[in-house]
């Protein structure tokens, strides 16, 4: 069964709203902005883009989700905008968890390129803290953490890094929001 629903505006479905809740009462507060304007989203992932990005068909049709909180290492697109280090290792990593599971989402919004910008509940946690936690991507702290919803990212970056783990084994690794913006838009990569 494929649902796709504001749980604050459709009470027949308190089952989903339950199922949830359970989710939420087991993995703690997944995010700090839960509220009306969220939603779910359940589909199979058909593709996952990059080591934050995935596509997951729901009744149909395709929606593009950006995993909220994070920031992966950029993959390469063509010639002008080259990948980071770990920018593939994130993606397949990303894939390990995700890659043809049908899963229920939890939304919060569109981001400017119109991609719904959800956790991703996995094994008791979230995609999102895994890929985090294991050094494939950044707590998403751009814009002085106006993206960041959980919070608990940053604790989970410091102990990958600490670590060396996954792309913190760069001594000088560069956020994906630098990279954008001085490799492809000033091309000095």
């Amino acid at each position: 069964m494929t649902i796709h629903t504001k749980l604050s505006v459709r009470a027949p479905l308190v089952l989903t709203a339950l199922s949830v809740l359970g989710l939420s009462l087991v993995l703690g507060p997944i995010s700090s902005a839960q509220g009306a304007g969220q939603f779910t989203l359940t589909g199979k992932v058909i593709q996952v883009s990059d080591g934050d990005t995935i596509n997951i068909l729901v009744n149909q049709q395709t929606h593009r989700i950006r995993l909220a909180s994070i920031d992966a290492p950029e993959t390469a697109h063509g010639s002008a905008r080259p990948g980071q280090p770990y920018g593939e290792a994130s993606r397949k990593n990303l894939a390990d968890y995700v890659a043809g599971k049908t899963l229920t989402l939890i939304c919060f919004e569109k981001d400017r390129y119109e991609r719904d910008v959800c956790d991703v509940p996995v094994d008791g946690t979230t995609a999102n803290r895994l890929q985090v936690q294991h050094g494939m991507a950044w707590a998403n702290q751009q814009g002085g953490g106006k993206y960041l919803r959980d919070h608990s990212l940053v604790e989970l970056e410091k102990k990958a890094k600490q670590a060396k783990q996954g792309l913190w084994a760069e001594p000088h690794a560069v956020a994906p929001w630098v990279w954008r913006f001085d490799c492809w838009q000033k091309q000095k990569c």
